[in-house]
Protein backbone atom coordinates (compact mmCIF):
# COMPACT_ATOMS: atom_id res chain seq x y z
CA UNK A 1 0.00 0.00 0.00
CA UNK A 2 1.41 3.61 -1.09
CA UNK A 3 1.26 5.59 2.06
CA UNK A 4 -1.48 8.49 2.22
CA UNK A 5 0.11 10.50 4.80
CA UNK A 6 3.83 11.41 4.89
CA UNK A 7 5.01 11.05 8.47
CA UNK A 8 8.56 11.55 9.38
CA UNK A 9 10.99 8.70 11.19
CA UNK A 10 9.85 9.91 14.58
CA UNK A 11 6.25 9.65 14.17
CA UNK A 12 6.48 6.33 12.95
CA UNK A 13 8.42 5.32 15.77
CA UNK A 14 5.93 6.49 18.11
CA UNK A 15 3.23 5.21 16.58
CA UNK A 16 4.63 2.03 16.46
CA UNK A 17 5.30 1.78 20.11
CA UNK A 18 1.24 2.24 20.34
CA UNK A 19 0.69 -0.31 18.00
CA UNK A 20 2.64 -2.91 19.79
CA UNK A 21 0.93 -2.14 23.53
CA UNK A 22 -1.95 -3.65 24.63
CA UNK A 23 -5.07 -2.76 23.92
CA UNK A 24 -6.17 -1.30 27.54
CA UNK A 25 -2.93 0.84 26.72
CA UNK A 26 -3.82 2.16 23.82
CA UNK A 27 -7.23 3.56 25.16
CA UNK A 28 -5.27 5.31 27.70
CA UNK A 29 -3.73 6.99 25.42
CA UNK A 30 -6.91 7.61 23.06
CA UNK A 31 -8.30 9.53 25.83
CA UNK A 32 -4.56 11.50 26.92
CA UNK A 33 -4.77 12.44 22.84
CA UNK A 34 -8.44 13.88 23.41
CA UNK A 35 -7.28 15.75 26.25
CA UNK A 36 -4.86 17.13 24.73
CA UNK A 37 -7.19 18.46 21.72
CA UNK A 38 -9.61 19.73 24.31
CA UNK A 39 -6.99 21.08 26.74
CA UNK A 40 -3.49 20.92 25.36
CA UNK A 41 -0.75 18.88 27.04
CA UNK A 42 -1.11 17.74 30.39
CA UNK A 43 2.31 16.98 31.97
CA UNK A 44 0.85 15.86 35.50
CA UNK A 45 -0.92 12.99 33.49
CA UNK A 46 2.25 12.26 31.57
CA UNK A 47 4.42 11.99 34.70
CA UNK A 48 1.55 9.65 35.98
CA UNK A 49 1.05 7.37 32.59
CA UNK A 50 5.54 7.42 32.55
CA UNK A 51 5.54 5.43 35.94
CA UNK A 52 3.10 2.97 34.85
CA UNK A 53 4.75 2.00 31.83
CA UNK A 54 8.76 2.92 33.24
CA UNK A 55 9.68 5.39 30.63
CA UNK A 56 10.47 9.36 30.41
CA UNK A 57 7.56 11.29 30.63
CA UNK A 58 8.82 13.33 27.53
CA UNK A 59 8.31 9.53 25.63
CA UNK A 60 4.88 9.88 27.30
CA UNK A 61 4.39 13.21 25.30
CA UNK A 62 5.58 12.37 22.21
CA UNK A 63 3.34 8.83 21.60
CA UNK A 64 0.27 10.98 22.72
CA UNK A 65 1.67 13.90 20.10
CA UNK A 66 1.99 11.37 17.98
CA UNK A 67 -1.85 10.00 17.68
CA UNK A 68 -3.12 13.93 17.84
CA UNK A 69 -0.93 14.07 14.70
CA UNK A 70 -2.51 11.27 12.94
CA UNK A 71 -5.91 12.49 13.87
CA UNK A 72 -4.64 16.12 12.58
CA UNK A 73 -3.22 15.55 9.45
CA UNK A 74 -5.76 12.36 8.30
CA UNK A 75 -8.74 15.26 8.74
CA UNK A 76 -6.55 18.18 7.27
CA UNK A 77 -5.98 15.79 4.54
CA UNK A 78 -9.84 14.77 3.97
CA UNK A 79 -9.15 10.88 4.53
CA UNK A 80 -12.64 9.04 4.64
CA UNK A 81 -13.13 6.25 7.16
CA UNK A 82 -11.82 3.65 4.80
CA UNK A 83 -8.25 4.99 4.24
CA UNK A 84 -7.90 6.11 7.41
CA UNK A 85 -8.76 2.66 8.53
CA UNK A 86 -6.22 1.43 5.95
CA UNK A 87 -3.71 3.86 7.44
CA UNK A 88 -3.76 2.59 10.86
CA UNK A 89 -3.56 -1.08 9.50
CA UNK A 90 -0.57 0.17 7.29
CA UNK A 91 0.86 1.37 10.45
CA UNK A 92 0.31 -1.65 13.00
CA UNK A 93 -3.04 -1.39 14.40
CA UNK A 94 -4.88 -4.14 13.57
CA UNK A 95 -8.07 -6.28 14.93
CA UNK A 96 -9.71 -4.56 18.45
CA UNK A 97 -6.73 -1.42 18.02
CA UNK A 98 -7.71 -0.55 14.63
CA UNK A 99 -11.31 -0.65 15.05
CA UNK A 100 -10.96 1.85 18.50
CA UNK A 101 -8.56 4.47 16.70
CA UNK A 102 -11.17 4.09 13.29
CA UNK A 103 -14.26 4.92 15.80
CA UNK A 104 -12.59 8.24 17.03
CA UNK A 105 -11.61 9.27 13.86
CA UNK A 106 -15.13 8.74 12.19
CA UNK A 107 -16.80 10.26 15.80
CA UNK A 108 -14.61 13.01 17.53
CA UNK A 109 -14.27 15.10 13.79
CA UNK A 110 -15.71 18.20 15.00
CA UNK A 111 -13.57 18.22 18.53
CA UNK A 112 -10.53 17.72 15.63
CA UNK A 113 -11.36 19.95 13.73
CA UNK A 114 -12.22 22.69 16.77
CA UNK A 115 -8.44 21.76 17.42
CA UNK A 116 -6.98 22.59 14.55
CA UNK A 117 -7.96 25.72 14.19
CA UNK A 118 -7.02 26.44 18.10
CA UNK A 119 -3.40 24.65 18.16
CA UNK A 120 -0.24 26.40 17.07
CA UNK A 121 0.31 30.12 16.27
CA UNK A 122 -1.98 32.56 15.19
CA UNK A 123 -0.91 36.17 13.88
CA UNK A 124 -2.81 39.14 15.00
CA UNK A 125 -5.47 40.06 12.72
CA UNK A 126 -7.15 43.72 11.79
CA UNK A 127 -9.52 45.33 13.80
CA UNK A 128 -9.41 48.95 12.83
CA UNK A 129 -7.57 51.92 11.86
CA UNK A 130 -7.40 55.44 12.19
CA UNK A 131 -5.22 57.82 10.72
CA UNK A 132 -4.69 61.72 11.00
CA UNK A 133 -2.46 64.35 8.39
CA UNK A 134 0.37 65.92 9.83
CA UNK A 135 2.42 68.98 8.85
CA UNK A 136 5.55 70.57 9.82
CA UNK A 137 5.02 73.80 7.74
CA UNK A 138 8.97 75.71 8.96
CA UNK A 139 11.26 75.44 11.48
CA UNK A 140 13.76 77.40 12.61
CA UNK A 141 16.78 76.29 10.41
CA UNK A 142 14.59 75.64 7.26
CA UNK A 143 12.17 78.31 7.07
CA UNK A 144 10.30 76.76 4.18
CA UNK A 145 10.60 73.39 4.52
CA UNK A 146 6.98 71.83 4.27
CA UNK A 147 7.28 68.28 5.98
CA UNK A 148 3.75 66.30 5.64
CA UNK A 149 2.97 63.10 7.48
CA UNK A 150 0.76 60.30 7.96
CA UNK A 151 0.08 58.75 11.37
CA UNK A 152 -1.87 55.63 11.11
CA UNK A 153 -2.55 53.65 14.63
CA UNK A 154 -4.12 50.17 13.25
CA UNK A 155 -5.51 48.07 16.10
CA UNK A 156 -5.04 44.52 15.69
CA UNK A 157 -6.45 41.65 17.99
CA UNK A 158 -5.36 38.32 18.83
CA UNK A 159 -8.84 36.48 19.97
CA UNK A 160 -12.29 37.02 19.29
CA UNK A 161 -13.08 39.10 22.39
CA UNK A 162 -12.87 42.77 21.70
CA UNK A 163 -10.83 43.58 24.85
CA UNK A 164 -8.03 41.95 23.71
CA UNK A 165 -6.83 44.65 21.33
CA UNK A 166 -3.43 45.37 20.34
CA UNK A 167 -2.21 48.78 19.01
CA UNK A 168 0.93 49.31 16.42
CA UNK A 169 1.65 52.83 15.43
CA UNK A 170 3.23 53.73 11.84
CA UNK A 171 4.01 56.90 10.70
CA UNK A 172 5.57 57.75 7.07
CA UNK A 173 5.52 60.59 4.78
CA UNK A 174 3.37 60.93 1.50
CA UNK A 175 6.20 59.29 -0.86
CA UNK A 176 6.81 56.06 1.33
CA UNK A 177 3.10 55.92 1.82
CA UNK A 178 2.52 56.03 -2.24
CA UNK A 179 5.20 53.45 -2.38
CA UNK A 180 3.87 50.68 0.01
CA UNK A 181 0.59 50.87 -1.61
CA UNK A 182 1.48 50.55 -4.76
CA UNK A 183 3.94 47.53 -3.51
CA UNK A 184 0.48 46.41 -1.72
CA UNK A 185 -1.33 46.58 -5.24
CA UNK A 186 0.98 44.97 -7.08
CA UNK A 187 1.50 42.14 -4.55
CA UNK A 188 -2.63 41.90 -4.19
CA UNK A 189 -2.28 41.47 -8.61
CA UNK A 190 -0.38 38.67 -8.12
CA UNK A 191 -1.90 36.72 -5.36
CA UNK A 192 -4.59 36.75 -8.11
CA UNK A 193 -2.60 35.12 -10.98
CA UNK A 194 -2.48 31.59 -12.04
CA UNK A 195 0.30 30.65 -10.60
CA UNK A 196 -0.45 31.62 -7.39
CA UNK A 197 -3.94 29.78 -7.76
CA UNK A 198 -1.89 27.01 -8.32
CA UNK A 199 0.66 27.44 -5.58
CA UNK A 200 -2.60 27.80 -3.10
CA UNK A 201 -3.95 24.24 -4.42
CA UNK A 202 -0.98 22.80 -4.08
CA UNK A 203 -0.25 23.34 -0.20
CA UNK A 204 -4.11 22.82 0.51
Amino acid sequence: METILVLNIDHKKHLQFLSEQPLQVLQDFCKLALDYLQKGPNFKLYNAAAQKLVVEPENIQNYVEGLVYLFMESTKNKLTFEQFRELIIFLGFVDEKESLLSQLYETKQSEIENAMTNIGFKLPEYHNMEWRFEAQIASRTMLKQVEPLITMDFTLKNTKETSDLKHVILQADATNLLHLTRELEAALQEEKSQQMRKIKRSIK
